[in-house]
């Protein structure tokens, strides 16, 4: 069930996101008319010193060049601007650097070395570090060289040789490159975690209304028992012996679930039926045959209605069929006949004859089980019919004994047990 649950308060908090961050106001700005004249004055070098400060902390650059004097030359610029050059002179050298040392946060390499170039190093690190931008450093001025870098997934060329500030600002561009790129990760496996929270959250829910449902269900079969006496238990009985057919057949755990709300709801229709019919103890005549024969499609427009008993629905409207045909109200026959119903029909027969009636006793299971095979073909789907007699005679008295003895302490509402069964089912 859902206790304390208003629905508008469970959509509300499934759909709630942090919409309460603060915004700036027009009215917190005290920024006076000289100092805002000085920012756009200096707007240019303001902007390199912000990014500057906040790209630097702890940023970790490998510098691969075979040429000491150009690798020192780098590192000298880098580490006067305030980041930390670990200089290595071959792609192997930066490939080992780079399984030891988890906080590298660019590559600059050189194009052509001896061993390892620079394009086989931009290959493995693709395939080992994606996430790490890559800036080819070239003495190669040609253009088809510095397209296939980019093409195999560089983040940027720069040609030999270069000004200080060409080299800091394509490091500062590369660093915002792969912090972007990491928010991005971190946004993305946050907002995967969030999906997946509210997934089970509502999951949950329609768990336990589902749940509530059922509920409803036993309450509406209970209250078909109170005005047919005469069939008091039947409803729980038959749907027990369904689902045990079901099972046998190996049936997908969602679809035995529906054929076990269809069997327990099976004579839903007769509460449309009147009582003097419903209860007349006498032979009913052909008038009153023909009213009480219309309980199956009542039934039937009574659920079909309900989204998640459409199926059972189904089941109801076609309980009283036949496998040869002769049944009502459609005079189906065969496959015709919903797979439920025919496992039903097995079930309902079967406990109709093993139980108490007014005009009769009940039969032995044996006998029973002997009338079922005798009409295996007409009445009966002999499919059914043979996984039916495959399951062992003691099934059916245990199962009519559980139920009995939920029957001693029967209120509206399903009980622990029944509950217990259907979603077992």
């Amino acid at each position: 069930m859902l206790p304390n649950l208003n629905p508008s308060v469970f959509l509300g908090h499934l759909l709630r996101l942090p919409w309460s961050a603060s915004l700036p106001r027009a009215g917190d700005s005290r920024v006076s008319l000289a100092l805002a004249s000085r920012i756009v004055e200096n707007s240019t070098t303001l902007s390199r010193e912000v990014a500057t400060h906040l790209t630097m902390t702890d940023q970790r650059i490998i510098v691969v060049d075979d040429e000491t004097a150009v690798r020192d030359t780098v590192c000298s610029i880098l580490s006067q601007a305030g980041y930390e050059c670990l200089p290595v002179n071959s792609g192997r050298d930066a490939l080992t650097m780079l399984r030891s040392n988890d906080s590298v946060s660019i590559v600059l390499s050189d194009l052509v070395m001896e061993g390892m170039d620079g394009l086989t190093l931009l290959a493995r690190m693709k395939q080992e570090h994606p996430e790490i931008p890559v800036v080819m450093v070239t003495a190669v001025h040609d253009i088809s060289v510095a397209l296939a870098a980019i093409r195999n997934g560089a983040y940027d060329y720069l040609l030999k040789p270069f000004e200080r500030e060409q080299l800091l600002a394509m490091v500062r561009r590369a660093l915002e490159t792969r912090r972007l790129r990491l928010e991005n990760v971190a946004y993305q496996t946050k907002l995967e975690s969030l999906v997946s929270g509210r997934t089970e959250m509502l999951r949950k829910a329609l768990t336990d209304l589902e749940r509530s449902y059922d509920i409803t269900l036993e309450a509406l079969g209970d209250a078909l028992d109170l005005k047919d006496a005469e069939t008091e238990g039947h409803s729980k009985r038959v749907t027990a012996f369904t689902i045990a057919i079901a099972r046998a057949m190996e049936l997908p755990q969602e679809r035995v679930r529906v054929i076990a709300r269809g069997a327990f709801l099976h004579d839903i229709g007769k509460m449309a039926i009147p009582d003097d019919i419903l209860r007349k103890p006498g032979r009913l005549d052909a008038k009153e045959q023909a009213i009480m024969r219309e309980h199956a499609y009542l039934g039937y427009q009574i659920l079909r209605k309900i989204p998640f008993l459409q199926e059972a629905a189904d089941i109801v409207y076609s309980h009283q069929e036949r496998y040869d045909g002769t049944g009502y109200p459609r005079g189906l026959r065969a496959d015709q006949i919903p797979l439920g119903a025919r496992i039903f029909a097995v079930a309902d027969t079967f406990d109709a004859m093993t139980s108490d009636r007014p005009y009769r006793a009940a039969q032995s299971i044996a006998s029973g089980r002997r009338e079922i095979e005798r009409n295996s073909g007409k009445q009966f789907d002999p499919e059914v019919v043979k996984v039916f007699l495959g399951l062992p005679e003691r099934i059916w008295q245990e199962l009519r004994t559980e139920i009995e003895a939920q029957g001693a302490h029967r209120r509206f509402g399903m009980s622990r047990d029944s509950r217990a069964a259907l979603h077992r089912a």
